[in-house]
């Protein structure tokens, strides 16, 4: 008689979000073999209600503290614990109840919790790609130190970490993170100028989250997803390029020292590399939508532009000076989405605002774990000043 392979037991960190969602639907996809056993969200407690009476997790985490009674009376008749704020967050990621974590949290507001949670031994599939471009290099440590595997949901990362399966002992030469190019490819700076919130959250591709979204219109999502590479791959900075390819059907590449490259592609649908990770290293069916090559369409591609996206260059130089920058910049970049996607400031402010903030800020080249939260804290109320949140 076979032995029968135990449910998975998964944390959405994250779960009324774009990631989490769909997470959600591979789960009620596949209940043999995932169940939800942590659900938590900031402030979307309608939404984390239904999925909790429809998953019937273990626990429950509302972020904002003032909707705690409202889900902890809609529960009322569960078993489900129900919590609320940063520091249950925090403590729930350390919790036995879970095999694995999805960090589907966005922003820097997802780092204690994961870093929680690989102090507890738990795998990490990881969406938030701002965990390491805050903080990656001590992230990565302790995912060595307590045997911890991460693995990337990040479409582009996923794809590398496809194509890098059975590889282990050749080398790298480069990897080739492509990029939609967002809602404005091939646009100037003189009609960025005019752009309103609407406008950016047209994405032609993919369907993501506010923030998200509005990163890849500035091309700022691709310079995070260059940091976050390095880390997860252990990589230099000119190992890592950046090609616009409009279509999204090739996810990313990696060219080993003999100039082979490896590609990985599919239509673009997040629910894929989510299910990759919560099922690695098994590769379980589906019935998303396939490529069809017999519809095959020109599969282009081009250098992006720096010079009108400046977003992607002073990630560039976050790169390759390291320290603090990377922190300094993310946490920059958080404040002048928040503040564009409210109205306050123009497109092209972003990068004002975040260019500002990099040059003030001081920069640290190997920054302790405090020092990281502490320019986080600086670099917010820098750029707050700025806009005159």
């Amino acid at each position: 008689m076979n032995k029968e392979i135990p449910v998975k037991r998964i944390a959405i960190f994250g779960s009324t979000g774009s990631i989490g969602t769909q997470a959600l639907d591979v789960i009620a996809a596949n209940t043999d073999k995932f169940s939800a056993e942590v659900l938590t969200a900031q402030n979307n407690d309608e939404l984390l209600i239904r999925q909790a009476l429809q998953f019937n997790p273990n626990v429950v985490v509302i972020g904002d503290e003032k909707k705690y009674n409202r889900v902890k009376e809609a529960l009322a008749s569960t078993d489900i614990k129900v919590f609320a704020g940063e520091k249950a967050l925090e403590e729930v990621a350390s919790m036995d109840c879970y095999d694995l974590m999805l960090a589907a949290i966005v922003g820097y507001a997802g780092l204690k919790p994961t870093l929680n949670a690989i102090y507890a031994g738990k795998a990490i599939a990881l969406a938030n790609k701002e965990t390491l471009v805050v903080a990656g290099d001590i992230i990565m440590q302790k995912a060595v130190e307590h045997r911890v595997p991460i693995i990337p949901v990040d479409s582009e990362h996923s794809a590398i970490f496809q194509c890098l399966v059975g590889e282990t002992r050749n080398r790298i030469d480069k990897i080739i993170l492509t990029a939609s190019g967002g809602p404005f490819i091939g646009r100037k700076p003189n009609y960025l100028v005019n752009v309103k919130r609407e406008h950016a959250l047209q994405h032609p591709n993919w369907s993501m989250g506010a923030k998200i979204t509005i990163d890849s219109a500035t091309l700022m999502n691709k310079g995070l997803e260059m940091i976050e590479a390095k880390w997860l791959f252990n990589l230099q900075p000119e190992q890592i390029q950046v090609v616009i390819h409009p279509q999204s059907i090739i996810h990313s590449m990696v060219q080993f020292e003999d100039g082979s490259i490896k590609a990985q592609m599919g239509l673009p649908d997040m629910k894929l590399p989510i299910q990759y990770a919560m099922a690695f290293p098994k590769r379980i069916p589906n019935d998303f939508p396939r490529y069809d090559f017999k519809k095959v369409s020109t599969l282009t591609f081009e250098e992006p532009d720096l010079k009108t996206f400046r977003n992607l260059a002073l990630a560039q130089d976050a790169l390759a000076k390291g320290g603090n920058l990377p922190c300094i910049m993310n946490a920059a970049n958080e404040i002048a989405v928040f503040a564009f996607l409210r109205n306050r400031i123009n497109f092209l402010d972003m990068t004002e605002v975040i260019e500002k903030t990099m040059q003030h800020l001081p920069f640290i080249e190997k920054p302790t774990l405090e020092e990281y939260f502490e320019s986080d804290g600086e670099a917010r109320n820098f750029a707050a000043d700025i806009i005159k949140l």
